[in-house]
């Protein structure tokens, strides 16, 4: 018997106006475009914000990957505070430490290290991902 995969949703922070929060949001769209497209779907944290039923409908029935820009973790308080369980939680600033040389800059358009940093966290939740099996069974992990 084989266990269907559950897609995952993923909620990156909105960080308008900030180089981290577009590092989160290049993540999510190379992650879900690119990386994982069958097993993932990508959720505007301001849909969560505005109360949109349809996002939070999917926060709450399927596990989330949040991506946060900085340690207020607005995408993770606020799957929870929809009501959806946060099956791993990335920051950004956490793979800036252990890529230093990939210093983002740029709000509308990353420099190429912004690009290349938001790559490099894509693959790693991508890898996270595979590790799970994407099917929220087994929550947790080094970054939850």
């Amino acid at each position: 018997m084989s266990l269907k995969k559950q897609s995952m949703v993923v909620v990156p922070c909105s960080g308008i106006g900030k180089s981290l929060g577009t590092v989160t949001r290049e993540a999510a769209y190379e992650l879900c475009d690119n990386l994982r497209p069958s097993d993932t779907r990508l959720v505007a944290l301001s849909k969560l914000v505005l109360g949109d039923a349809e996002a939070c409908d999917l926060v709450r029935s399927s596990p989330a990957v949040t991506i946060d820009g900085c340690k207020q973790m607005c995408a993770s308080k606020l799957v929870k505070h929809n009501g959806g369980k946060v099956a791993l939680e990335f920051a950004v600033f956490d793979a800036f430490r252990s890529h230093k040389d990939l210093k983002p800059e740029g709000i509308a358009e990353l420099n190429p290290e912004g690009k290349q940093l938001a790559r490099v966290l894509a693959e790693e939740i991508a890898e996270h991902l595979d590790a799970i099996g994407c099917s929220g069974a087994e929550l947790g992990g080094p970054h939850a």
